[in-house]
């Protein structure tokens, strides 16, 4: 069993950064992160990554978008590839693929085949890739089986996956024995807590994240302790909050002690 690294998606200070990048970071770093994954990132890969050095972060995980329905054309996955490596990043996740591809077992296929020659695109440039859930994959039921599962079993063994508690939690899903099912695959948690609540994704009616109540690691009803036991190859724990009602710093403070009880520095 592994000891992930600890560290937080910068999309939870989003709004601290818009206000002041710098000093943002320079908070993030004081609550005793050395980690963080990086969103957003893809045409301004040197300004942060000269803000991350200024700091003492560094970005081994990140977030972009490359699962287009339609695909994406090499020069704009290579783009977005340089940037990841220009950054440093270790593992680039795509965070989200529309409600809509997961009801059919044809469109999954399809989302892993994507996945898959993306992996061999990136491996050239000494990246790795993968996929980070939200809940509408885990709704349906296609071949038998939940079309997390599915996408899962079509996708090549050097992709990676990402999962985050919360979500593959809503609507009561058993996230410990998903766990438990991927195995090697999982390569990092987002470490999120909360209510468990009902897939947002699927009815395709106005989502607004204040309404999830998230909350601080080790204060709901998510089996973070569980799954943290499961996921034996995970390399990063990272704390994430879509929306928090308080000092988004406190809360992520507050996951860092979590994180720092179970030996995850």
């Amino acid at each position: 069993m592994s000891t992930p690294q600890m560290s937080v998606q910068l999309y939870s200070v989003r709004k601290a950064l818009e206000a002041d990048e710098d000093a943002t970071l320079a908070r993030l770093a004081a609550l005793g992160l050395s980690n963080v994954e990086a969103f957003d990132f893809v045409h301004r890969a040197d300004e942060l990554a000269d803000a991350l050095g200024r700091h003492g972060l560094s970005a081994r995980t990140g977030h972009a978008g490359f699962l287009s329905a339609d695909g994406v054309s090499a020069d704009a996955l290579d783009e977005t590839f340089r940037a990841a490596r220009r950054l440093g990043v270790e593992i680039l996740f795509d965070p989200f693929v529309p409600a809509s591809r997961w009801a059919d077992e044809e469109e999954i296929t399809r989302t892993a085949t994507l996945l898959n020659q993306a992996a061999e695109r990136a491996a050239d440039h000494g990246l790795r890739v993968g996929y980070h859930n939200h809940s509408q994959e885990f709704v349906h039921t296609v071949a038998g089986v939940n079309a997390f599962d599915c996408f899962a079993g079509l996708l090549n063994p050097e992709v990676a996956l990402e999962i985050d508690l919360f979500w593959a939690s809503a609507g009561g899903y058993d996230v410990v024995s998903l766990l438990d099912r991927l195995g090697s695959r999982v390569r990092a948690l987002h470490i999120k807590d909360g209510a468990v609540i009902d897939d947002p994704f699927t009815s395709g009616a106005p989502f607004d994240p204040a309404d999830t109540g998230q909350v601080a690691a080790g204060r709901g009803q998510i089996r973070l302790d569980a799954s943290l036991d499961a996921a034996r190859h995970a390399e990063y724990a990272i704390i994430e909050f879509d929306h928090y009602d308080g000092d988004i710093f406190e809360g992520i403070a507050a996951g860092v002690s979590y994180l720092n009880g179970k030996g995850i520095a």
